[in-house]
């Protein structure tokens, strides 16, 4: 989970597009919400964005092991390793 402290008032949206799984999770402090929901506002591509991450889990959530062709859990495999050796500060162990 990405923890960004928001100093400024407004956010913009690379901090929204950062923010977005913890604003999901809540997890965000009650300011922190209402400053993210207050760019959503006004900003129809975050808006969009979340909608899309939305929609994503709602999809992915229904995904099983026997959905994802040999071919397709080889690419999410090689994902998730390049993933891990690029963000060792994440703590995801080498299998």
């Amino acid at each position: 989970m990405i923890r960004l402290r928001l100093r400024r008032r407004d956010l913009v949206c690379q901090q929204a597009v950062e923010l977005v799984t913890d604003y999901l999770e809540g997890a965000l402090s009650r300011t922190d919400r209402r400053r993210y929901e207050t760019h959503l506002a006004g900003c129809p591509h975050c808006t969009e964005y979340l909608a899309q991450i939305r929609k994503t889990i709602e999809l992915t959530g229904t995904l099983t092991p026997d959905d994802l062709t040999p071919h397709m859990q080889d690419e999410f495999i090689a994902l998730f390793r390049q993933w891990r050796d690029e963000h060792p500060e994440n703590g995801a162990s080498k299998p």
